[in-house]
């Protein structure tokens, strides 16, 4: 299943476990995104254990959020992510509202430009489009699209990373679009042969026509290869303005097919 699903198809990158090998490089657990490409004929599965996030009055939790990465070349990856579960509990005006459901569904593809195995000064491009196929009151109600633009560079046991990211987002009433960005920028470490750690500041803007914002956040990450091409990772995330939710944590892993 997971095989076929994927065929249809760093702030930012979490740095690349130097290694002898097929790549593994997962995006998870930073807030940006990685510029390494996967092995064409191999799947990696991203997944989120639990994401909690807490915003205002509202607490979300999702389960099993999935992302499967396959290569289709040396330098161009396909991609599909997924949320099986996802609860919503938000408060207005003293009424509780409840929403359990499936999310919606995320198609990419990412090109790199330059070192696809995210090594020296490394430069990828994705694209992506967001399908509005989650329970209602759970997705954004409608399709929206972005590009991003991920670049690292790794020097020795350290990294920085630079994610830019420009969206065509749907609006808060579920219908039509406006435009929103994103930049992250992160510092990683190798705390030791297979333990990297990252801390990160992103920040990001919606001009919702309804409610235009911007969030700032920092978050700190740690990525643990407890065996060859297997990930255990957690992520801290914490909103540095009223506008940004104020604790998110994520606990996951990846694996590599």
């Amino acid at each position: 299943m997971i095989r076929a699903a994927a065929a249809l198809l760093l702030v930012a990158a979490t740095p690349a476990i130097a290694q002898d090998g097929p790549r593994f490089c997962p995006n998870r657990p930073s807030v940006g995104t990685s510029t390494c490409i996967t092995d064409p004929g191999r799947v990696l599965v991203e997944a989120s254990g639990v994401d909690w996030q807490r915003d205002g009055d509202a607490t979300s939790i999702l389960v099993g959020d999935l992302l499967l990465r396959t290569g289709i070349d040396d330098r161009t990856e396909a991609q599909v992510g997924w949320t099986p579960l996802s609860h919503l509990v938000s408060r207005e005006n003293g009424l509780r509202t409840v929403a359990t459901g499936t999310g919606d569904v995320r198609l990419g593809i990412r090109r790199n430009l330059r070192h696809p195995d995210g090594e020296g000064l490394s430069i990828a491009i994705e694209g992506f489009a967001t399908l509005p196929t989650a329970t209602d009151g759970l997705g954004r109600g409608d399709w929206s699209a972005g590009l991003v633009v991920p670049v690292s560079w790794e020097m020795g046991k350290w990294s920085l990373a630079l994610t830019g990211e420009v969206d065509a987002e749907t609006n808060a009433s579920r219908t039509g679009r406006h435009p929103a960005g994103a930049l992250t920028l992160g510092l990683g470490r190798d705390l030791a042969d297979t333990v990297t750690a990252v801390v990160e500041v992103s920040g990001r803007r919606d001009d919702d026509p309804a409610r235009a914002q911007t969030q700032v956040l920092t978050a700190a990450s740690i990525a643990w290869e407890v065996r060859p091409r297997m990930q255990l990772d957690l992520l801290v995330a914490a909103g540095l303005d009223a506008q940004a939710p104020s604790l998110r944590i994520v606990l996951g892993g990846a694996v590599l097919f």
